[in-house]
């Protein structure tokens, strides 16, 4: 395969940067703005062979597993850590400016809040047994191999102490060659594993992983496709003085860092109301500590994470009242009728937004919204909706909590009228 030279002029919205052939883009992963390389063109997709005129901006990356040129390959954990904070930040930025503006909204956004190594409290790692053992870490980019990976500046140092300990439960578990993954939340009561993909466990897998656990120190619980198999403590994450247990492989947000800054634009917004609405609640990020100030309705499909929600709810002192309800906000979202008793409504719905509950709070009088999203795309659909019915957005800030990834938090703010 020929190698040609190109010139980057772009980085698109996954991080990789673009050079526009005669036939369309092409995507060129680990390449920056203005870097003359030579690269091995399929199709769409470039490979850097060599670097010709680098970019200022490119630095050297934090971890030996990243990109072309690392020992072990690119695990497929971050695309970006060849990049330069300032341009990192900027582009962060850009990737929340642009999906406001593909939908007509054009307000402040504020800088980004920063990321730091070390702070992934929860990380999803993919795994295989092989003759020399179980394989863990990522998935290289558009592969489904497997790069075993022996640091990760972007977890949490609890979470990289208990790699060995991770392989061994991993080894119990799996008896094929097939691929699975392991989901780890690094608790305060010690790590929480989760693990899916594995068909069945025998008898004998479930006696291996227990005695496996039972002989090593700082695993909480390990639970196969939501089944607990071994619970030596109770997982617990804090919330703002509320401890949780949430259920296995629970979703959590990434980085304690990212999700404290969330609650706090969430309640310097809100302020002293009522009655608050969060929908999409989860286990209870924003509902416990809403609950300190306001009487809460948490609504949220999942029914295991109500339950952890309403728990932590009823054994904590000095909240006010919680109610919770078990619904798909997707297909019955609060009609026009309900949304009339809350002063507030915070989301934080799935990637996929909250179109046809923003429909119903459009119509709606409730005077303070929070949106919060994990996708800008849907976040700006989302407000677009609100701002056409009169809502005005006060604030939008983005967060970082996927550390060298092209993903970005957002929290928007908005009042009626």
């Amino acid at each position: 395969m020929s190698a040609e030279t190109v010139t980057i002029d772009s980085l698109g919205a996954q991080g990789d940067g673009i050079f526009y052939a005669s036939n369309g883009p092409v995507y060129v992963p680990f390449s920056l703005p203005g870097e003359t390389l030579a690269i091995a063109r399929v199709k769409d997709h470039g490979t850097i062979m060599s670097y010709g005129e680098t970019s200022p901006d490119r630095i050297t990356p934090a971890c030996r597993h990243f990109g072309p040129d690392g020992k072990g390959g690119s695990c497929g954990g971050c695309s970006l850590q060849h990049m330069a904070k300032p341009a990192y930040n900027a582009f962060k930025r850009s990737l929340v400016v642009a999906a406001l503006k593909s939908k007509g909204i054009d307000v402040p956004v504020g800088d980004l809040i920063e990321a730091h190594p070390g702070e992934r409290r929860r990380v999803v790692f993919a795994a295989r047994s092989t003759e020399k053992g179980l394989l863990i870490g990522f998935n290289q980019a558009e592969s489904h191999h497997i790069v075993a990976i022996e640091e990760c500046p972007i977890a949490s140092p609890g979470i990289l102490a208990g790699l060995e300990a991770l392989k061994k439960i991993g080894n119990a578990a799996a008896t094929t060659a097939e691929p699975f993954r392991m989901t780890v939340i690094e608790t305060l009561t010690g790590l929480d594993v989760a693990i899916d993909g594995i068909k069945k466990l025998s008898d004998k897998e479930r006696r291996a992983i227990t005695e496996t656990v039972l002989a090593m120190r700082g695993i909480a619980r390990v639970a196969f496709n939501g089944e607990i198999v071994i619970e030596q403590r109770k997982p617990l994450i804090d919330m703002s003085g509320v401890s949780v247990a949430p259920p296995p492989g629970a979703f959590t947000q990434a980085t304690v860092a990212a999700e404290e800054a969330m609650v706090r634009l969430t309640l310097e917004h809100i302020g002293k109301v009522k009655r608050v609405a969060d929908l999409f609640a989860g286990v209870g990020t924003f509902a416990l500590r809403l609950a300190r100030i306001a009487q809460v309705h948490a609504v949220e499909s999942e029914e295991r994470a109500l339950k952890a929600l309403d728990h932590a709810a009823r054994n904590t002192q000095g909240l006010k009242p919680v109610s919770v309800e078990r619904r798909d906000l997707f297909r019955r979202p609060l009609m026009v009728s309900e949304l009339k008793t809350f002063d507030a409504v915070i989301f934080d719905p799935p990637r996929a937004g909250a179109e046809e509950q923003c429909k119903e709070l459009a119509r709606s009088v409730v005077k303070k919204i929070v949106a919060v999203s994990c996708n800008p795309l849907t976040l700006a659909r989302d407000l677009s909706i609100l701002t056409a019915a009169g809502y005005r957005i006060t604030s939008v800030t983005p967060i970082d909590q996927f550390l060298w990834t092209s993903h970005v938090e957002v929290v928007a703010t908005l009042v009626k009228g």
